[in-house]
């Protein structure tokens, strides 16, 4: 991962109900959630849920599956890992080392 990538991910993920969603997308697992069930869970009205997908959708931390009239929204495992990678090497290179 780049530093333009991660600066990206960081700055979704900084909004406090974006990273709301995303954590509870993590916690979803595999099953993912639709729309409805996320907005239920943190009581997001559809319309600004959805400005806020977009954007997670947007920088790659989430993406979205339609089945039939449903859409499904899945937590990108390989980006948040590839996100906690990045900081680890480039933020924390040498902490706690010797100089």
């Amino acid at each position: 991962m780049d530093e333009s990538v991660a600066a990206k991910s960081l700055s979704a993920l900084g909004h406090e109900a974006r990273l709301a969603v995303f954590r509870l997308l993590v916690r979803a697992g595999e099953d993912g959630l639709n729309v409805g069930e996320i907005g239920l869970h943190l009581e997001i009205p559809p319309s600004t849920l959805a400005h806020h997908l977009s954007t997670l959708v947007d920088v790659g931390l989430v993406r979205q599956k339609r089945f039939g009239r449903e859409i499904r929204n899945y937590a990108e495992y390989d980006r948040m890992t590839g996100l906690v990678d990045f900081l680890t090497r480039e933020c924390c290179a040498g902490v706690g080392q010797p100089s």
